[in-house]
């Protein structure tokens, strides 16, 4: 249904085909108009931003909040694993990225590639030998766990048992499933940051426990349950799909996969077109209006929450000429696969580097890599957050 806009309220509840490829949808909305708002099994009612120039600004626009704490009908009380970041606004927001940033630094990033190709040559070694994979549970979940587990400290963290919850977190499958695993996690991650101060060591973790601003402040146990829920998630989720969406990119683009394999200096180009092509995130979390305002000719009244597609967004022909076609040489300067503006992510440098290597190697190691599925039997991840498959069978 249209307004006298043009604009439409989009009722995407059942719509089994916009998970696997919700790109033709986009593209008809943008055709209508930059914003629109949208119903999904999952979502009342939100506003929906596809246009390229809009969804920039949006992310970059103070006056649209994270905080959705205060808001009418949110809950008085909350888990302290969403005592991060990513659900902050200044100054607290500031505040946390400053100490965190602090320790997280391009140096300390830098220091891992030794380690992030030691530990996916280990995984290939174990891999290859088969001949077929699901490359999710072989490659692309364990590389970056592994990687941001020892970065931050806990090397013996249980990975099934922080995958089933960071899962159920993420994507729940009820209100009751989520309500039970985010109390879970945050009494994990509690766990996990006493075992911390008792037992510190030359990590970023045990850095951020230490860690005191410019007036003395540190992290409170609140906020250190926060920062461990947002650095473990968002430092393995996000590069996992880089790592699966870009392989299946690939293989799904012969020519392409030949052109690199023919000229591995393409890579770095190649990974940025992966992120803008099939990036891992498909819609940046909500954003709420602190006072009324105009996105692309829509009113959106203060507090309604509002979704910046980035897959839209990096989609938009305005922006990319011909922008389904996936194409490894492309200028993809400006791409919005890892947000823009103050929440911009942080670990985008990490993730880039696990990317880079992971798939490079493979290529290497695999010259007769192909998929082994349809593209109609893959299992996407519900929902307008994480875009990607939960397995991707390969054979070579």
């Amino acid at each position: 249904m249209s307004d006298a806009s043009g604009c439409a309220d989009v009722d995407l509840r059942g719509v089994k085909d916009f998970t696997a490829d919700p790109y033709p949808y986009y593209a008809k909305l943008r055709a209508a108009g930059p914003v629109h708002t949208v119903r999904t099994d999952d979502i009342e009612r939100a506003w929906l931003v596809v246009g390229y120039d809009e969804a920039r600004a949006a992310l970059a626009d103070q006056r649209l909040g994270k905080d959705w704490r205060g808001l009418p009908g949110a809950p008085v009380e909350s888990s302290p694993i969403f005592a991060n970041m990513l659900e902050l606004d200044a100054p607290h927001h500031t505040r946390l990225r400053k100490l965190v940033a602090r320790e997280f630094t391009a140096r300390r990033v830098e220091a891992l590639r030794p380690r992030v190709q030691q530990i996916t040559d280990e995984l290939l070694d174990a891999m290859v030998p088969s001949g077929h994979a699901d490359l999710v549970d072989a490659l692309a979940f364990p590389l970056p766990m592994t990687v941001i587990c020892e970065l931050i400290g806990v090397p013996d963290l249980d990975r099934e048992l922080f995958r089933r919850l960071s899962n159920g977190v993420i994507y729940p499958a009820t209100p009751q499933e989520e309500a039970e695993t985010v109390a879970a996690m945050g009494r994990y991650l509690g766990e996990l940051i006493e075992d911390k101060r008792c037992s510190p060591g030359d990590d970023l973790m045990s850095a951020l426990v230490r860690a005191r601003d410019e007036e003395g402040d540190g992290l409170s146990p609140d906020e250190l349950v926060g920062m461990a829920f947002l650095l473990l998630v968002a430092g393995h989720e996000t590069t996992v799909n880089l790592i699966s969406n870009g392989v299946r990119a690939l293989l799904g683009h012969p020519d392409q996969l030949a052109a690199l394999r023919a000229d591995p200096g393409l890579m770095d180009g190649a990974v940025e077109e992966m992120l803008r092509y099939e990036g891992p995130v498909e819609t940046a979390t909500f954003r709420f209006p602190r006072e009324q305002i105009e996105i692309g000719g829509r009113v959106i009244p203060a507090g309604e929450p509002v979704l910046v597609s980035l897959a839209g967004a990096d989609h938009d022909h305005g922006r990319y000429p011909r922008p389904d076609t996936f194409d490894i040489r492309r200028d993809t300067q400006g791409h919005l696969a890892f947000g823009h503006g103050s929440h911009f992510c942080m670990g985008a440098p990490l993730a880039r580097m696990e990317g880079r290597i992971a798939i490079r190697t493979l290529l290497e190691r695999c010259p007769g890599l192909v998929l082994d599925a349809d593209e109609g039997e893959f299992d996407w991840i519900p929902g307008l957050l994480i875009r990607g498959v939960r397995r991707l069978p390969v054979r070579w």
